[in-house]
């Protein structure tokens, strides 16, 4: 489990195309310090299993489901990427629960800066769509942030001077893909909901059906 508070901006050092794969090289000071064989670190938002820490260099194995499903595909040696290691049970929760599963990706379409920060809009997949809410959590590139609004197909967010300088979105531009991984609480209820919902009617009351016991 990771909490979207990116502890450093790394770089794709390498990549090795293989059948059905790839393997990712991958440069962090700071993630690597402690790191070993089997170790959780999630890039732009993506849990990868480190298969090696050779130095300040790591290396990952990427599925093809996983190229398909988030940006990680359209990466090239050099490209900045947003690195966090697992979370550990004695850590404070900084951000928001964050998974490393992505739910899917989205484009960035608008910057609008201002003095202290700037609003960033980015599109949504719509069947993410139901997830997202204002003033609700969600993560870009493995970024926990806040939604501002949302609506006619996408989000907004506003982002400070400190994830600006460092994390992938401080250089990001329009038309450039990010990878979104929704509120997993969300997902949790609407499918505990649904349980309770006959096809075609409202929701049935848990109680009820227990004979109202609660």
């Amino acid at each position: 489990m990771f909490t979207g508070i990116i502890e450093e901006l790394g770089e794709i050092a390498g990549i090795e195309p293989l059948s059905d794969a790839a393997r990712l090289s991958i440069r962090g000071r700071t993630v690597t310090a402690d790191a070993g064989h089997g170790d959780s670190i999630a890039v732009n938002g993506v849990c990868l299993t480190v298969v090696d820490v050779a130095g300040e260099v790591f290396t990952a194995d990427v599925m093809k489901e996983t190229l398909d499903r988030s940006s990680l595909g359209a990466l090239g040696p050099g490209s900045p990427v947003n690195l966090e290691r697992a979370v550990r049970a004695d850590q404070r929760l900084g951000g928001h629960i964050v998974q490393g599963h992505v739910d899917g990706t989205g484009v960035l379409l608008a910057r609008e800066p201002a003095e202290h920060w700037e609003v960033v809009r980015i599109s949504l997949p719509p069947d993410l769509d139901r997830y997202v809410v204002e003033k609700g959590s969600i993560a870009v590139d493995g970024i926990s942030l806040t939604v501002m609004s949302v609506g006619s197909g996408g989000f907004e967010v506003s982002l400070i001077p400190t994830t600006l300088s460092l994390t992938t979105l401080g250089a990001k531009r329009p038309g450039d893909p990010v990878n979104l991984e929704v509120d997993v609480i969300a997902k949790h209820v609407e499918k505990l909901v649904g349980a309770y919902a006959p096809a075609g009617g409202p929701a049935r009351d848990a109680a009820t059906d227990q004979g109202g016991r609660l």
